[in-house]
């Protein structure tokens, strides 16, 4: 698909899942997209399953703009009219909902059912009918941008991984530290999503710290795995522990990995100045200052930071991103962005909100 369409009728998008916090958080960027106050992209049908008949000015409002609109129920035959559709369900919704698109819908998907490429990975974690792959929504990876370009499906990447990939693959791609890696990633409450759970009440979390799917068992586990196998880790042995701290949004990721004989700080720094030299959206910061989640919120950045313990032989790998934004909906956007010809920044914010 291409934005040239739009020089006729404006590009008609759709969001299904459009009342949860990926839902939600593609409706708020696209409000600010370019396209959309030029008259080039419309929203169409807002979708969802347990909301439908509710006002938008009910499930959301902190979208004004929307007010005025109903959550309709899940239909196949409307979404076949919208030029765009944007899932944004549990895994394992999406890819019924897909198979039923013409092949030349852009259909970008917020879950995991196109994420893994081995089946046994999907038995082992998800379980259910594997769906196959799509190309992988993280266009900063090496020849990333590309695939999406030349697609109509695209599949988002789990928020983890995106911060997880971010931080570690150009280490990885250069041979620069050795195969285990440690990786601690600690999130807001909202990377559990919007449904009811005992374990998200602010009685639960507030004023605590939990580390939750320890030891190998996250579902995001076979994501990151798989992403830096791409890009030449085929030994990666990766100790991944999340954490759950009690914030809205965002996710500071910490890796810890031996150094590749001979590599020093220098050749570390080198490597991921080269690898984000030219991207819009991860920003390596200056020795000394650390990534910080209050920095990036509300934006599609990034903030990485490279730093060489001298005395372990280690190398300490460090991301910032906003779960919601350029791990899951931001992600999107800049995918469609991409898909579509559209300027790749366009409608994402670069500048985070502090305080």
């Amino acid at each position: 698909m291409n934005a040239s369409k739009s020089s006729e009728q404006p590009l008609n998008v759709a969001v299904v899942g459009a009342t949860g916090y990926a839902g939600g958080e593609v409706l708020r960027i696209l409000l600010q997209h370019p396209a959309y106050h030029q008259g080039k992209l419309s929203i169409g049908s807002l979708m969802a399953g347990s909301s439908a008949g509710v006002s938008v000015a009910e499930a959301m409002p902190h979208l004004p703009q929307l007010a005025h609109r109903t959550i309709e129920a899940s239909d196949i035959d409307k979404l076949r009219e919208h030029d765009v559709v944007f899932l944004g369900l549990p895994h394992g919704h999406s890819a019924k909902i897909a198979e039923q698109l013409p092949e030349d819908t852009l259909v970008i998907d917020c879950a995991a059912d196109f994420r893994l490429r081995n089946a046994e990975d999907w038995e082992e974690y998800y379980g259910g009918t594997y769906a196959g792959s799509w190309p992988y929504g993280i266009p900063e990876m090496p020849g990333a941008r590309q695939a999406i370009a030349a697609s109509n499906r695209v599949a988002i990447p789990g928020c983890f991984p995106t911060g997880a990939t971010l931080a570690i693959w150009p280490a990885v791609a250069k041979g620069l530290i050795k195969s285990h890696i440690n990786l601690v990633s600690i999130t807001g409450v909202s990377g559990g999503g919007k449904k009811a759970s005992v374990g998200l009440l602010g009685s639960e979390t507030m004023g605590s710290l939990k580390a939750y799917n320890t030891a190998g068992k996250h579902r995001h586990n076979p994501e990151i795995v798989q992403n830096l196998q791409a890009v030449g880790g085929q030994n990666i042995r990766l100790s991944f522990t999340p954490v759950l701290a009690p914030l809205p949004r965002g996710i500071l990721s910490t890796a810890t990995a031996a150094l590749a004989d001979g590599v020093d700080e220098a050749t570390v720094r080198a490597a991921y100045e080269q690898a984000y030299a030219d991207e819009p959206f991860v920003h390596l910061l200056a020795p000394g200052q650390q990534p910080q989640t209050q920095s990036v919120v509300g934006s599609n950045a990034c903030q990485v930071q490279v730093e060489v313990d001298h005395k372990a032989g280690t190398v300490l790998l460090t991301s910032a991103i906003d779960n919601l934004c350029k791990g899951t909906a931001g992600a999107a956007v800049q995918c469609m962005n991409i898909s579509l010809g559209y300027e790749e920044t366009a409608g994402l914010a670069i500048a985070g909100v502090a305080p």
